[in-house]
């Protein structure tokens, strides 16, 4: 059985004021995320600010997340790390938890050769039950999961399961499934690119954009996965004006910055990221209220 299948919100964590984690928004926009039919949650991910939370922070809200949501719909945890040693930590943790899967991102800043990757994958593997799905996001990290790599930790590493592909080469996701087959779990990891990568044999999203339109994403996703592809192809070229204002600054800086728009009160980013530039903030603005979503600021 697949970890899931369909949008996952790569959810953001609010902050007090002060910067410390509020815990009763997480809450209210986990319940909201359940009732506009998000497939799972994906918590502590990059959109999560995962870089700039101390590790006992972290694994509080992924504990937090998983006895609210009490399996209800799957859990997702980020647990990598640029540390084999740490990534195998907040794994374990993160299982004992009761997680329904570990998304673990390529090591970043010091990076790996490809037999790194080999062995930092299976290292983690090794030390856990739980499935894992790589991220593959060379962007950010400088480091990319080449094909051949995926194909050889997927059929070599027992809890690998899936990758989540924000490399945005289609060509080389194209590969990853020609290789990898039905022993890997595609994921997209550009909300722009979920109908192509779903066409090409993925199972969804781990999405910015269902932060702020969770039920949107869920359908379009669903339309593939029921063959309907017509109807999702024009779902994802509908949403395209809105998912570039979503990214028009370092993420997570505008996602949260459209759900305080939307009166969710998410607080505010710890640096080094800050608020949005005020010509981006309207750009920003223009793009919710054009695909018809309510603002209150």
């Amino acid at each position: 059985m697949s970890i899931f299948t369909g949008a996952a919100v790569a959810l953001v964590t609010p902050m007090n004021d002060d910067l410390t984690v509020n815990y009763a928004k997480l809450d209210e926009i986990l319940e909201w995320q359940i009732a506009h039919s998000t497939d799972a949650i994906v918590i502590c991910g990059t959109t999560g600010e995962s870089a700039t939370l101390s590790e006992e922070e972290h694994m509080a809200v992924v504990k937090h997340c998983v006895e609210t949501v009490n399996h209800r719909i799957p859990v997702i945890a980020g647990t990598g790390s640029n540390s084999t040693y740490t990534a195998i930590n907040l794994s374990k943790e993160a299982e004992s938890y009761g997680v329904d899967a570990c998304l673990v991102v390529t090591p970043y800043y010091n990076k790996a050769t490809q037999d790194g990757l080999k062995r930092h994958y299976t290292e983690i593997s090794d030390a856990i039950h739980t499935p894992i799905i790589m991220y593959n996001v060379p962007s950010r990290t400088g480091c990319n999961i080449k094909p051949e790599t995926a194909a050889y930790l997927c059929h070599n590493a027992e809890n690998v399961r899936g990758i989540k592909e924000a490399s945005g080469d289609i060509s080389q996701i194209a590969k990853v499934k020609e290789l990898c087959g039905d022993d890997i779990e595609l994921y997209s990891g550009n909300d722009d690119q979920v109908i192509p990568i779903m066409s090409l044999g993925g199972l969804g999203v781990i999405s910015v954009l269902s932060n702020v339109a969770p039920q949107y994403t869920h359908d379009m996703c669903a339309s593939m996965l029921n063959g309907d592809m017509k109807k999702g192809c024009s779902m994802q070229l509908k949403a395209l004006e809105l998912i570039r204002a979503l990214f028009c600054e370092v993420n997570p800086i505008p996602v949260k910055t459209a759900m305080n728009m939307m009166g969710f009160n998410v607080g505010p980013l710890r640096g080094p990221l800050y608020g949005m530039g005020e010509a981006d903030r309207e750009v920003l603005r223009k793009a919710l209220t054009s695909f018809g979503i309510q603002l209150k600021d």
